[in-house]
């Protein structure tokens, strides 16, 4: 009975759409407001909107739906431009298309995509490209029925005989475990729940596997299955600023355990050829001291930020963990940051970043020498491919740009020379010359040099301000790649330029530029992204009225908080999966990853963290005056940023908002962090977005 009163309010609050006599227009839903106080460190705050955490009672699906429906009244205008956009970006695209093999023990593995079907196939051919295709794992089989579907671990034992792989169907990145027989084609009754990273011993019938808490998703248990037989938990991390996962190295000589907070390592061992045995620590865990091990030989190879922030290299030799013992490879530097390295049998290839670029150098094992891998462009985006096999000659790598296409090399370690295995094909009658992109500094308030990247089309007159999109995420030292999509020429095309702001937060430019973007330090993330917008201005290549900006996640915080710091500089704004109820998330400890990021925006338990997060969080600095446009995109089942936080964001804005800019929300009622996990249903989402974007500019066709 109490069920069906609260549903009779709930349409009584969320009635169908009504649209102004005088306008035409569709008018917004008004959420129920049932006020909940909070009390930290003497001050009030009053949550009206605090009871749509729980999906499970009908009037938080019915005010999703009901704005989904505004939504979509709303955007109604620009249906066929959306579908115009839709099928520009399909045609860009080869849509039955194959990635580069890549060999590892007798098999050449690689996966496809065939025409209309949303899911990649995975197949291999045994010894050599020309041998009959055997399909290993066919999701678009898999997702049949499904309306999500996403691929998790996928790991072939070291015999090529087992496949273990997981699969998340809700968006939730909650993934089972499951083992194929390849032979026999057969799944396995082993199965396993929560599982987040695998590892097989060399005996091919021992798997590793670590699972996630069922209400933090920390990853925290690590268990041991001889495949037909029971689970063994064998590790348990109970501190929750960490979170371990499993892997093994290159040589498939160990198994390595890593548990990791954001600012501290420990690594335990295991002798991948004796998997009843015991992990084994390989340096005691010290406060804000990181490591990553790899092995070679009778030698461990140890990356570690024990000397500076940007890491170093040291080879241990004999495997001593003494770091008295230890050689120095490659020091710490100031400005060049050391991400990692690869480990080979002649080689090892150092993956670092430089002056906000990324630089792959290759160093000679037996003459001590290195060279680092040359690339042609001024900007651009370089990283490690799949390099599955330890003793090769040759190292494949990802090259491209924003103007160039993504691409496939493989590096001769002796001659030098590369080889273009793939490069990304884009259909109709792309051309890289007909593009332009630039790299640019601004100064920021207090005068650090932040830089911003740019691509539009040669043809743009630049003889006065263009409409922009300007993105940017700035959060956990994660750098944001110059990598080419195809699927921005619809922007480009149009007229726009594209813009990413590389501000404070991210990696770009070593982890000291994350560390000034960060905890006490994070209003620097904001302000860097609003000096680059106001460079923008001030450099005619847009204004005010023609600039959009967009951010998902913790690039949605950034969305929330220049938002609100300067509404009068944007004219529209895209937030995904916004991180905006800061307050509320980081003060509740049972929700996901809230704890783990203690370290990268600070524990608001404590006064000096309270008062300076409270001063930035996009929810709670909602105030009544005139915003930009408006439009939030979230998932139902969103495990990162849980769907309620932009739900509240745009019912209490709705409340104080005083322009009559549209202030739209879309939620996703079947997909996660990520969107939709097709390929054809995330371009859809895509053109979505920029028809959005487009119209609010004047661009509508």
């Amino acid at each position: 009975m109490l069920r069906n009163v609260f549903t009779l309010f709930a349409v009584m609050l969320f009635p169908p759409l009504v649209f102004s006599q005088t306008l035409n227009t569709p008018m917004p839903p008004v959420a129920i407001k049932k006020p909940k106080t909070f009390e930290n460190f003497g001050e009030k705050r009053v949550d009206d909107y605090f009871w749509l955490r729980d999906k499970s009672v009908p009037d938080v699906i019915d005010y999703l739906t009901a704005e989904n429906s505004y939504t979509e009244a709303f955007m109604k205008p620009h249906e066929a431009f959306r579908e115009t956009l839709y099928k520009d970006m399909l045609s860009r695209i080869k849509e039955a298309d194959e990635n580069v093999p890549y060999k590892k023990g007798d098999y050449w593995y690689y996966s496809r995509t065939e025409m209309g079907k949303q899911y990649s196939i995975y197949a291999r051919k045994k010894g050599s490209l020309a041998a009959a295709e055997e399909v290993i794992l066919d999701l678009n089989a898999v997702a049949e029925g499904k309306k999500f579907l996403g691929l998790g671990s996928f790991s072939v034992s070291p015999n090529g005989r087992l496949l273990a792989y997981s699969l998340d169907v809700t968006g939730f990145r909650q993934y089972t475990l499951s083992v194929k027989d390849l032979e026999s084609g057969k799944t396995l009754a082993d199965k396993a729940e929560r599982v987040t990273s695998v590892a097989w011993a060399n005996d091919n019938k021992t798997i590793f596997y670590v699972t996630e808490d069922q209400t933090t998703k920390r990853s925290d248990r690590l268990y041991r299955h001889v495949l037909g037989g029971t689970p063994e938990e064998i590790f348990n991390e109970k501190d929750e600023l960490y979170g371990i996962s499993i892997d093994s190295t290159r040589d498939m000589a160990y198994l390595i355990l890593d548990s990791s907070s954001s600012e501290t390592t420990e690594q335990y061992l295991l002798d991948a050829n004796k998997p009843q045995g015991t992990f084994t620590s390989y340096l005691k865990r010290k406060e804000n001291i990181k490591y990553s091990v790899d092995h070679r030989g009778k030698q461990f190879y140890i990356v570690t930020n024990d000397k500076g922030r940007n890491y170093r290299l040291v080879v241990a030799p004999g495997g001593k963990a003494d770091p008295k013992n230890w050689k120095e490879l490659i020091p710490h530097r100031k400005d060049v940051k050391l991400d990692g390295v690869d480990m080979f049998k002649d080689f090892f290839v150092a993956i670092e970043k430089t002056g906000g670029l990324p630089q792959l150098r290759l160093f000679d094992i037996k003459t001590k020498k290195p060279h680092n891998i040359s690339f042609p462009e001024a900007a651009f985006e370089a990283s490690p491919g799949q390099n599955a096999e330890f003793d090769t000659k040759l190292y494949r790598f990802n090259y491209g740009s924003l103007v160039t296409p993504s691409s496939v090399f493989d590096y001769d370690v002796a001659t030098r020379e590369r080889t273009l295995k793939k490069q990304q094909p884009v259909l109709g009658g792309y051309d890289t010359k007909d593009y332009q992109s630039e790299r640019v500094l601004v100064t920021a308030a207090d005068g650090t040099k932040v830089p911003v990247s740019l691509v539009y089309k040669k043809a743009l007159k630049r003889n006065g301000p263009q409409p922009t999109l300007l993105y940017a995420y700035g959060s956990y030292g994660i750098s944001m790649p110059l990598a080419f999509r195809s699927t921005l020429l619809a922007l480009l095309d149009r007229g726009m330029i594209f813009a990413i702001a590389h501000i404070r937060g991210g990696g770009e430019m070593g982890k000291q530029w994350h560390d000034d973007g960060k905890m006490m330090k994070k209003m620097n993330t904001f302000t860097d992204f609003i000096d680059a917008a106001k460079y923008l201005v001030d450099k005619k290549y847009t204004d005010p009225k023609q600039l959009v900006i967009q951010g998902g996640s913790a690039g949605g915080l950034l969305m929330g908080a220049v938002t609100n710091m300067r509404p009068d500089l944007f004219k529209a704004v895209v937030s995904q999966v916004p991180f905006v109820d800061v307050m509320n998330t980081m003060l509740d400890a049972s929700l996901p990853l809230t704890v783990g990021e203690y370290l990268e925006w600070g524990n608001p338990n404590e006064e000096k963290f309270y008062r300076y997060m409270r001063a930035y969080s996009p929810y709670d600095n909602l105030e009544r005056k005139a915003y930009p446009s408006i439009l939030v995109e979230t998932s139902l089942n969103d495990s990162q940023v849980m769907y309620w936080e932009p739900a509240k964001y745009v019912a209490k804005m709705r409340t104080l908002k005083t322009d009559t800019n549209p202030l739209l929300l879309r939620t996703n009622m079947d997909a996660g962090h990520g969107g939709a996990s097709g390929r054809y249903d995330y371009l859809k989402e895509i053109a979505y977005t920029y028809s959005f974007v487009l119209s609010q500019v004047g661009i509508t066709k």
